[in-house]
């Protein structure tokens, strides 16, 4: 067993011992590790799978491990627990909430759904499992154009991300839309002046940004789409710079698919930059081995909610 002093950092070697010994118990405990692009590095590197939420929700669902270690925040971990209810998920750290997530209660939801009857409820993936409980479809950054693209309603109530709902409307000009005024506090905050003055610096590089980002910010875009489709974007676009407005977590993942290019990011790569979780980055590789160890953390959901908000993540499942 490895002696930890959690609050301190650690060093390379001490990194190095405790991914090893993570590996070593998550293969004796036939347990798979889940780990969202915008975790640390050394997080991304001991999970078995490293995705978007739309790819981990599809890996949770498929597992056929006895638990599951999601290294992301709340709501993520919930999804997990929903389209696997049979199985024990853990989460390093139960206080890395969402604040978009909390920005929605189901009885908000409520409230809309009366005031409009005859609207579809179209939930962001980023909202609490109550939320998803009472929506009708859940929708990914990701899949969010082709999922409501493909909803017979023509009245929508997109929650809880303003950014995002503004994007997909945009698109689907034949749909009325009523947009909870939501937002993602490191993307949307994230000013258009920014990248323009990123631009000035890097004027050969193409702009790629997370559909989260501020209207006036995915205007000056190149490219808009989720973190996969910026990672795909961003190592096969024919330029060798690329200016990234989205989590420098993906920076990561970024290098190791195409390190031959020079990926920008606000403010520089040491995570003090303006794209930042506070709360993804909250989890850390002792957290991770604390609670894989001792089986804590665990996910527990009412049976009606796990019931009732399985269907609409089963739903977006079908339609992507």
């Amino acid at each position: 067993m490895v002696k930890l002093e959690v609050e301190r950092e650690l060093s390379h070697k001490e990194i190095k011992e405790l991914q090893e010994e993570i590996r070593r118990l998550a293969e004796e405990k036939n347990a798979v590790i889940l780990a969202h692009y915008y975790q640390r590095p050394e997080v991304q590197d001991i999970a078995h799978f490293v995705g978007d939420s739309l790819e981990l929700s599809r890996k949770a669902s498929q597992t056929d491990a006895d638990i599951i270690v999601f290294c992301g925040v709340r709501f993520m971990c919930e999804t997990a627990k929903i389209v696997n209810p049979t199985k024990k998920v853990l989460h390093p750290n139960p206080e890395s909430g969402c604040p978009m997530a909390d920005m929605i209660k189901a009885e908000d939801v409520l409230r809309l759904r009366e005031k409009y009857p005859d609207a579809e409820v179209v939930a962001y993936v980023n909202t609490t499992a109550e939320v998803k409980a009472v929506s009708d479809v859940c929708v990914t950054s990701a899949n969010a154009i082709k999922v409501v693209s493909k909803l017979e309603s023509k009245r929508i109530i997109f929650i809880p991300d303003q950014a995002l709902g503004n994007w997909v409307k945009k698109h689907i000009p034949d749909k009325e839309f009523i947009i909870w005024q939501g937002f993602c506090p490191p993307h949307f905050e994230f000013t258009a002046r920014e990248v323009l003055k990123l631009k000035e610096i890097y004027p050969d590089a193409k702009v790629a940004v997370h559909p989260e980002c501020h209207p006036k910010v995915i205007e000056i875009a190149d490219f808009v789409g989720s973190t996969s489709q910026i990672i795909n974007y961003a190592t096969t676009c024919d330029s060798n710079r690329v200016i990234v407005i989205t989590e420098v977590g993906l920076l990561h993942t970024l290098k190791k698919k195409n390190p031959n290019k020079e990926y920008i990011f606000p403010q520089s790569m040491n995570y003090c930059g303006t794209v930042y979780c506070c709360t993804m980055k909250a989890i850390t590789l002792p957290k991770v081995y604390e609670t894989l160890l001792k089986e804590t953390n665990e996910v527990v959901l009412p049976e009606d909610i796990i019931q009732r908000a399985r269907k609409p993540i089963e739903r977006m499942l079908e339609l992507s």
